[in-house]
């Protein structure tokens, strides 16, 4: 007998699989735009004010920037805009990683013509116009520090500074009654407690959540939650080691399981939001850019090495190309469905196969940053049903559509 159940680990037929954090990533995008809108401009118009090639040339270099944060910040509009639209069968948490391989295409072909120029003018080399060159690549390594600050931010649930045994999967979404919900484990420079904030517009009552954790030992703890106006923290501190389950209970509704563990490694490829890295890297890579050349002028000036700024090209285009196929990497593995994380597929064939289930199937891909896709088959011989494995597997809050298939022997 076969059954099948389309579950979400918290939230049934719930298909927003948008990264934390996804409108103030959108927010700030648009604001580095509109910098680099307002730079290119100055520039540009400067240059044929005063008759320099040099500023237009600038200025046309920070067009193509602009025009590649435009990609990402019309990404970030378009998934949130359409992220209900049954049209797309699993929403439109990817359009930010396709937009992050179409980024990352566009910076290496950015690498070739760097390259491309910079060999042409190391064995051709032209007259440099040094009081003119140097102010505008100072003018434009300030610019991209300015942006790259901004998209960077200091947002803290997307970088703690745990120590290594914390700094992994800490931070998770709950799709509930109310909204979706944010439970971290915060601990920066503070002992650790939790932290519980809304995704939305919803104000979380500090009285109507308990969160009671379930350690492996079967030890339970409580956890009473006080308002500090943009969250909630809870009183108590969390003792190590920070491996558990902690149920999230929201009014008289039902309990939400989320399963935290001790890692020695960061947020992996299935949280990262690869639309801003591709924004962040575009900055870095022009911001580099301009530090090689910013050297190689002045050594160019300095002893009249004028091939020290080809040289810096050179270097610059190679650095670029080499983030550029890290970028391409990541993303088209997202776009083609490889699995995001081996050992959370080994964790799920355990957890399915602890009392005596077989897992014969099992799929896993990224839905969108921080969500996981998953169909499993099952084979029992215990009588169990989709809702005992759908059970089971809520312990994985990252895990947000499951399809259960249950075969009874």
């Amino acid at each position: 007998m076969d059954e099948t159940n389309n579950v979400a680990a918290s939230l049934q037929h719930a298909h927003v699989f948008l990264g934390t954090g996804h409108e103030k990533s959108e927010r700030k995008t648009w604001i580095v735009i509109w910098l680099c809108g307002a730079m290119m401009i100055a520039e540009i118009a400067g240059g044929l004010l005063f008759g320099s090639i040099a500023l237009v040339a600038d200025g046309l270099h920070m067009s193509t920037h602009a025009g590649a944060l435009l990609l990402a910040a019309l990404a970030y509009t378009y998934a949130r805009k359409h992220a209900t639209d049954l049209r797309f069968t699993f929403g439109t948490g990817k359009l930010g990683d396709l937009a992050g391989f179409t980024s990352a295409i566009i910076l290496a072909m950015i690498a070739i013509l760097i390259g491309y120029e910079s060999v042409s003018r190391l064995f051709s080399p032209v007259p440099i116009h040094f009081a003119e060159a140097i102010p505008i690549a100072f003018l434009g390594l300030g610019v991209n520090v300015l942006s790259a600050w901004l998209l960077s931010g200091d947002d803290h649930h997307h970088g703690h500074s745990h120590s290594a045994a914390h700094a992994g999967d800490e931070t998770h979404l709950i799709q509930t009654r109310v909204g979706t919900i944010v439970v971290e484990v915060f601990e920066e420079g503070v002992p650790p407690r939790f932290r519980v904030r809304s995704e939305g517009n919803v104000r979380l009552a500090a009285e109507s959540i308990m969160i009671e954790t379930v350690r492996p030992d079967g030890a339970r703890q409580r956890f009473t939650l006080i308002d500090k106006v943009d969250y909630l923290e809870s009183l108590e501190e969390i003792p190590e080691p920070h491996e558990f389950t902690a149920h999230v209970r929201i009014g008289d509704h039902e309990a939400y399981p989320v399963q935290f563990e001790e890692h020695a490694h960061s947020h992996g490829a299935a949280h990262r939001d690869n639309n801003m890295r591709a924004a962040v890297v575009h900055v870095i890579a022009d911001a580099a850019v301009s530090v090689l050349v910013i050297v190689g002028l002045l050594l160019a000036r300095t002893f009249g090495w004028l091939w020290m700024d080809a040289l810096a090209g050179i270097v610059g285009a190679c650095v670029i190309a080499s983030w550029s196929y890290g970028l391409i990497r990541d993303t088209g593995a997202i776009l083609l469905d490889m699995t995001p994380d081996v050992g959370m597929a080994d964790k799920l064939r355990q957890t399915i196969e602890r009392d005596g289930d077989t897992l014969t199937d099992i799929h896993l891909w990224r839905l969108g940053p921080g969500h996981l896709g998953a169909i499993v088959a099952v084979k029992t011989t215990q009588g169990h049903d989709a809702d005992y494995f759908r059970t089971k597997l809520a312990a994985y809050p990252s895990l947000s559509h499951v399809t259960i298939e249950v075969q009874t022997a």
